[in-house]
């Protein structure tokens, strides 16, 4: 399976408590329109903790829906536990997704053998696996060479690498021939410059035709292009960043008429921005 380019990583947007499956089939079709690779829903930034069984499952449908076989769908399908995450994975399957995005267990903090046995457990399901390295949100960052080891597991495609570590993602690019996705707005035209395959993104919700741009210039080596783009958009990477993630994406896809700026405790609604912070974007 071959991942290049942006994945936006999904809000999940909610009306009166409930999915805004309307809002969510938009804010879908506006990625495609921009051009993006691929549509990640019910990750980290979809506020997946909070989601119940069948939100999850409505969710990835009409992202599959929506795409139409016309981009891949990553749908977020990881957990602490390894019998809940291999039931996700079959679920995703079964609903028609193309990989699933894994990330590394959180709070238990697996041994070596266990999280090697964990994601065995994952390529079984038979659906391309994505895993997902946020040392930020599990509290285990690994090491290189676990990395490595754990992206040569027959089933494994990707590799979401989220510390911001460019020298961590170029030598993860030297170790291994999976993809390596950034997870990191701040820094993904940088790892993408030196080989790096694409990124799973946040600031593409707000700006995919853009954050498309920012990515095809660091493809090709497009300096002026990357100066302009970074001038413009790492106020917006700063904005999104500042609280917890989704609440300020939330936030600014409210004031710009695209969802309503409602998120699912224990998260709480973010600041919206200043009107000049996201005036242009597309």
């Amino acid at each position: 399976m071959h991942l290049h380019g942006v994945f936006t990583a999904l809000v999940t947007p909610f009306a009166q408590g409930a999915i805004d499956r309307e809002s969510f089939a938009s804010l879908c079709k506006r990625q495609l329109d921009a051009g993006v690779a691929g549509l990640v829903p019910c990750g980290t930034t979809g506020e997946t903790p909070a989601l119940a069984e069948e939100e999850w499952t409505d969710l990835v449908s009409t992202a599959v829906r929506v795409s139409d076989g016309s981009v891949p769908v990553i749908a977020g399908c990881g957990s602490n536990s390894t019998a809940r995450t291999v039931a996700t994975i079959t679920r995703a399957k079964n609903l028609g997704a193309d990989a699933a995005l894994v990330v590394f267990p959180y709070y238990n903090k697996p041994n070596p053998a266990g999280l090697q046995a964990h994601v065995e457990a994952a390529c079984r399901c038979g659906l391309p696996i994505v895993l997902y390295h946020v040392p930020g949100r599990t509290g285990q960052r690994l090491s290189l060479d676990q990395l490595t080891e754990l992206c040569k597991i027959e089933g494994v495609v990707a590799l979401k690498e989220a510390t911001g570590d460019v020298a961590l993602g170029q030598q993860l690019l030297d170790r291994t021939d999976r993809a390596i996705l950034s997870g990191d707005d701040f820094t993904f035209a940088a790892l993408m410059s030196m080989g790096g395959a694409g990124t799973i993104s946040v600031l593409s919700n707000l700006a995919p035709a853009m954050t498309v741009a920012w990515a095809r210039a660091a493809d090709d080596g497009d300096v002026k292009t990357l100066r302009e783009l970074r001038s413009r958009l790492l106020p917006v990477v700063d904005y999104l960043f500042a609280d917890t993630n989704p609440a300020p994406a939330k936030a600014a896809l409210a004031a710009m008429g695209l969802c309503s700026n409602e998120m699912r405790l224990p998260l709480a609604p973010g600041a919206p921005p200043h009107a000049q912070l996201i005036a242009g974007l597309h």
